[in-house]
């Protein structure tokens, strides 16, 4: 538990109310001043004795009771500040600005002096009156309930300790890479044999081998060793993969082996009808299959696959990692590997890599002897070594060491023996807040995914992260994501094209650790049925504050999780048809929401409408959904003014965004994809917190002149980072327009996309009226991009002379994208862009000539004196295609080299091109040349007969019209 971090939380928002609620001359709650203060108070003598409460609730129930009947009342009453907050900032954003004394009466006779924010006047004045009273009366119970709580805290002599200063943080360079295995050689070895061995006729067909050990001693680790050693991979046929975990679902599973043979699952509802599509796909071939981490003795569970996989051809296996011994037996396993723990040279050796990395050698001898005691407790198991090795990295003194060393914590003996104990004491160690989203991890199953942007997000929608200073809440959740990273909280990472950690996952132990912390409070539920998840019945649905639920084909919706009235974030993935009426109870019952998502798969489920009624979640800061039919959504939404993601996917149908949507003043994250809307409502630009907009769409002047917001709306959006598209510029009438969408201000944008095309009123393309044509070349000039743009895209492009003068000064530029400028007569001056390393120029048919001015050499002078131009100093790839009156490619002068580190090569419907220059050809980077479509170049390079093979013969991957010339596929 961080009940610490909930109080105060708690007790910092109610001071702030109070003193906010004296400087308002209008009060919206009166008559509770007695109670904030005696609350304030109770909070600050509980959060005195916490410390202690925490250490002691491990092992005394009477404690942990109280701390969660504390947690309860501490949930309860932020949920009171927050819709006190709500409050005071809806009437804000409504614009009241009342003298009269009496704000009754004001609000009664609906006489509010209204700044004129948006289209109309509200009429919410006659709910704040109720909210007023409503707010007064929960802050008076919780009160008495506290009270009660401050009484109870001295039957257990809890004593007052200071929180202990955290030691400075080493500075690292870079993650530990964990992949490597270690003192495993012999179990490597007898596993990999196994494996690879042919057995005779009269052995059994399909062999079953079973790694078994405890939680955390390296199985899974030994597992996917094998799974991708290169001498198994080449032995088999069809390999498969498959996380079975503790709740041996047969439907999930078989959809698991059919995804890993096929690389998509079918869409059917019988197990019948999965085995039998594995059995089509496994006869006659050898495959190799491992179930890791199956926990079920239930032969019945496993005899249908058992059936089903015995008709692999011989020599097939598949390996199972448990820790249950009754699971071995059962399955039948031909053969069983005990994993034992390492030994304590190894276990050391694996500590020393956490532990002593970065550090210097001088200190690290002196910190061997205590390192060696500590190894000594964590009994040999890797995932012990690890994660306490990973929290001594960051403690620098030899004290800071002797502290974990003769921790009581290693006495701590819950469910996994000895392993509770390390990680604990790395939990202890994390700041309070770090310590709630790490908890928060919980809410997702096993083995699940987690995406790491979404992650923060849910953190920043449960209050986890607060600004500090002029540090952005999302730099702050990065921060905290790699804090537990660098502790081994998290593991198996997927990065991006760039290095980027963007997910990972939990290891079962880790996540079996944060659930014994976290008890009733989160929930993972699989629902493919009418029956009612026997989780979700055992769970004190009253103390249930963050689920994700599964939904099959076949499965109803759970209606009692509309008993848990106090959940706060619910993650639903579905696979039901129309969600649309589920959403129509749970706004009116789980009115404690902040964060939800509600997401179908692919074309199986949808969502009809968004309930008006969604304004009832007043507390709610993260908004996804999926797979929506609707073409809009309700005006309701924009009630919800503490909003600070909206993520909407695959809704082709949904062109309109709720025309008051300026009054979501907390909105950060605005994200559409697969998304075609008509036009951005007017109020977008008051959204100043905006830090991730997918696309600013600009529309006619036609059919929403009067609701639609011009490109002047993104003039003061200048907290946007990350990727942007700006669509339907061929609608912007002027050239001042442009200039207002201060684009250059907007210094943390790194993708950047410019389409030129115009919209008509109804969404759709239509082309451009060269009567009514701006002048793209100065609209292009006006639209300065920032200076640390990453990767550029422009599209529909109608200038005939080259791009604007601002291109070539993006020093940062690695990506450039020209699709579809049909007008553009002059290849663009790029060579000198130092950091370019991919250009794609598609679509650029009235080019017939490029020569110097692409290398950007036209103005320079040779002379004895001066060094070689360089041109495209960096670039990697090029790709040119549909240039159909493209004839000429030269390099005129002598002393430039072009593109030396080029890789990637490729040439499409370039029908008109002659030759390519030799310069260019001659580079012993080039690895890959594809040409398709260019009937003139495809007879020059002719393999061994055309006049200009010799210039690409030594080319090790060469690809003509589809066909592999040279080497092997692109």
């Amino acid at each position: 538990m961080v009940v610490d971090t909930i109080v105060s939380f708690v007790l910092e928002q109610l001071i702030s109310a109070a003193v906010e609620e004296t400087k308002e001359r209008l009060r919206l709650v009166k008559g509770v001043g007695k109670e904030v203060k005696r609350l304030s108070d109770n909070f600050q003598a509980i959060q005195a004795v916490l410390i202690d409460a925490e250490q002691r609730q491990v092992k005394e129930a009477q404690v942990r009771r109280w701390l969660e009947k504390l947690k309860d009342a501490s949930y309860d009453m932020e949920d009171v500040l927050d819709e006190w907050n709500t409050a005071r900032l809806k009437l804000l954003i409504e614009g009241v600005d009342d003298d009269d004394e009496n704000a009754d009466r004001v609000f009664q006779k609906k006489k509010k002096k209204v700044r004129s924010f948006f289209p109309a006047a509200s009429c919410f004045g006659f709910k704040q009156i109720f909210l007023r009273h409503d707010i007064a009366l929960k802050i008076k119970a919780i009160d008495k309930r506290l009270d009660d709580i401050a009484k109870q805290k001295d039957m257990f002599n809890l004593n007052v300790i200071r929180n202990p200063e955290k030691s400075e943080r080493m500075q690292t360079t870079s993650l530990i890479n964990v992949s490597e295995v270690r003192g495993r050689d012999e179990e490597m070895n007898i596993l990999k044999s196994k494996l690879l061995c042919e057995f005779g006729e009269e052995q059994h067909a399909i062999q079953i081998i079973s790694m078994v050990g405890m939680g955390g001693i390296g199985k899974t680790t030994l597992a996917q060793f094998v799974y991708n050693d290169s001498c198994v991979i080449n032995n088999f046929d069809k390999r498969m993969w498959v996380c079975v975990s503790d709740n041996f679902d047969e439907f999930r599973i078989a959809k698991a082996i059919i995804e890993a043979l096929e690389g998509s699952a079918p869409n059917l509802g019988e197990l019948q009808s999965l085995l039998q599509h594995i059995y089509a796909s496994i006869v006659g071939k050898r495959f190799f299959l491992v179930l890791d981490d199956v926990w079920t003795d239930d032969y019945s569970k496993w005899e249908p696959f058992h059936n089903c996989l015995m008709h692999g051809l011989h020599g097939s296996k598949i390996l199972v990692t448990t820790r249950n011994e009754k699971a071995v037996r059962m399955m039948e396993s031909t053969d069983v590997i005990s994993i034992k723990e390492l030994s304590e040279q190894e276990c050391w050796w694996l500590f020393k890599r956490f532990a002593f990395f970065g550090r210097p050698p001088s200190e690290c001898e002196q910190l061997v002897e205590i390192g060696q005691k500590i190894v000594g407790k964590c009994k040999g198991l890797p995932l012990a070594a690890k994660t306490i090795g990973s929290l001594l990295r960051f403690k620098r003194s030899r004290e800071e060491w002797e502290s974990v060393l003769n921790s009581e914590m290693w006495r701590f003996e819950e469910l996994e023996k000895y392993l509770f104990a390390p990680l604990l004491l790395s939990y202890n160690d994390l700041p309070s807040m770090i310590k709630q989203c790490f908890l928060y991890c919980t809410v997702f199953p096993k083995d699940y995914n987690i995406e790491k942007d979404e992650l923060i997000k849910l953190w920043m929608a449960q209050g986890y992260i607060e600004q500090k200073g002029n540090k952005e809440m999302e730099i702050i959740g990065q921060e905290y994501f790699d804090w537990l990273v660098t502790r081994s909280f998290f593991q198996d990472f997927v990065h991006d094209d760039e290095g980027t950690v963007i997910g990972c996952k939990m290891h079962d132990i880790v996540h079996d650790f944060a659930r014994y912390l976290t008890k009733n409070e989160y929930l993972s539920i699989e629902v493919d049925g009418s029956e009612v998840s026997q989780s979700l019945i055992n769970t004190c649905q009253e103390e249930l504050r963050h689920s994700i639920l599964f939904l099959g084909y076949n499965a109803s919706f759970p209606v009692c999780i509309y008993n848990a009235k106090k959940l706060r974030s619910l993650l639903i993935y579905s696979l039901l048809y129309d969600l649309s009426a589920v959403l129509r109870y749970f706004f009116d019952q789980l009115t404690c929401l902040r964060a939800l998502r509600v997401s179908g798969y692919y074309y199986l489920s949808s969502i009809c409408e968004i309930p008006k009624r969604i304004e009832t979640l007043i507390h709610l800061r993260y908004l996804k959904l999926a797979w929506l039919e609707t073409e809009e959504l309700p005006e309701t939404c924009c009630e919800l003014c503490n909003l600070q993601t909206i993520e909407i996917e695959e809704c082709s149908n949904l062109r309109r965004l709720p025309q008051r949507i300026g009054k979501l003043v907390n909105l950060r994250h605005l994200i559409f994809v697969d998304v075609y809307l008509d036009y951005m409502p007017k109020g977008i630009e008051r959204l100043t917190c905006l830090r991730t907009l997918s696309e600013f769409v600009v529309s006619g002047r036609g059919k929403y002149g009067n609701k639609a917001c011009n490109l002047e709306g993104m003039r003061d959006l200048n907290n946007l980072r990350g990727s942007l598209i700006i669509r339907g510029l061929g609608n912007v009438t002027s050239i001042d327009e442009a200039k207002t969408t201060n684009l250059d201000k907007k210094k943390n944008l790194v993708h950047l996309e410019l389409r030129f095309n115009k919209e008509k009123d109804d969404g759709s393309g239509e082309a451009m009226n060269l009567e009514n044509e701006v002048n793209h070349e100065a609209i292009s000039e006006a639209l300065q991009a920032p200076p640390n743009i990453e990767s550029l895209e422009m599209c529909y492009y109608k200038g005939k002379t080259a791009l604007p003068s601002w291109v070539v000064l993006l020093n940062k530029l690695k990506k450039l994208y020209l699709t579809h400028c049909h007008n553009c007569e002059i290849m663009p001056s790029l060579g000198k862009l130092p950091s370019l390393e991919i250009l794609q120029i598609i679509g650029m048919r009235s080019v017939k000539r490029v020569g110097d001015e692409f290398w950007g050499i036209e103005n320079h002078h040779s002379s004895s004196s001066s060094s070689s131009i360089v041109a495209f100093p960096k670039l990697k790839k090029l790709t040119l295609r549909g240039l159909y009156e493209w004839e000429e490619w030269e390099i005129e002068k002598e002393d430039i080299t072009v593109m030396p580190q080029l890789i990637s090569l490729e040439l499409g419907s370039c029908s008109k091109l002659k030759s390519l220059p030799v310069d260019l050809l001659r580079s012993q980077k080039l690895k890959m040349l594809e040409i398709y479509n260019c009937p003139i170049l495809k007879e020059r390079f002719k393999k061994d007969v055309g006049e200009d093979w010799a210039k690409i013969f030594h080319i090790p991957n060469i690809q003509i019209n589809g066909h592999n010339v040279q080497g092997g596929s692109l």
